[in-house]
């Protein structure tokens, strides 16, 4: 099966890999994830059995950031975003970069072996901060050229706080009495295994995580959103109590 890669973006300090292939149906378009299987295997594992137990079916993407990531994993929406039943944790495997176009696994802050279901899609590149922060994320998969593109539309949605919305104006989201109803969340309908051969992608060239490895090398520090990794588990503070179900 021919793949179409991020070569571009994906490049220097690079080595090749292997990965299961799995796509996503959005609402918004389709986005096909290859699966670092032989050097995240943990990671993987952990993934693919939510997807198996079609636990990330009917989910929302509930956070995104601008130039930073799109995440996702952990919630359904009703009445309210509900948390989806999660497993234990999983260990963390840091081996590769967060370069824009891969996936990641979020985590409680100061604590690295947290990760769940919960995970993000790099926006740019943000490995000087989150390679070596919190024990460094753990990026499992890279995603297709034309997946880029789905995520691209995602981010140019109108964001309520941190939520992206679908048909909901900006002035709109000052309004207290807004309703939200699913259709106006961005949905992952289904998760699904194209290919489970490990081996079915031979010429990935995901970049190395060389931060992890340097103890002279600190985190930045910054006063923003992407220098604080609170925020990983997706809390929605602001925008959640006014996400109401329509009747």
């Amino acid at each position: 099966m021919k793949k179409l890669i991020l070569a571009s973006i994906l490049t220097a300090t690079s080595f090749s890999s292997t990965a299961t292939i799995v796509e996503m149906q959005t609402s918004q378009g389709t986005i096909q994830i290859n699966l670092f299987d032989q050097q995240t295997p943990k990671t993987v594992e952990n993934f693919l059995s939510y997807v198996d137990d079609a636990a990330y079916n009917q989910t929302v993407i509930h956070r995104s950031i601008d130039k930073f990531i799109i995440q996702g994993g952990g919630f359904t929406f009703s009445d309210k975003m509900d948390p989806i039943t999660t497993k234990p944790s999983v260990i963390n495997e840091p081996i590769y970069s967060n370069v824009k176009g891969t996936i990641a696994m979020a985590k409680q802050g100061g604590n690295e072996n947290s990760a769940t279901s919960q995970w993000f899609f790099n926006m740019s590149d943000n490995s000087q901060n989150l390679d070596l922060q919190n024990g460094g994320f753990t990026v499992f998969g890279q995603v297709t050229a034309q997946s880029q593109e789905t995520l691209n539309k995602i981010a140019a949605l109108v964001h309520c706080s941190e939520v992206p919305l679908v048909g909901i104006t900006q002035a709109q989201c000052s309004d207290e009495n807004l309703v939200i109803s699913n259709q106006n969340l961005v949905s992952i309908q289904s998760v699904v295994v194209l290919d489970d051969d490990p081996n079915s992608a031979q010429n990935l060239t995901p970049k190395e995580n060389t931060l992890i490895d340097n103890v002279e090398v600190t985190p930045p520090k910054t006063s923003d959103s992407s220098g604080s990794v609170a925020w990983l588990l997706g809390a929605l503070l602001l925008v959640a109590p006014r996400l109401k179900r329509t009747k």
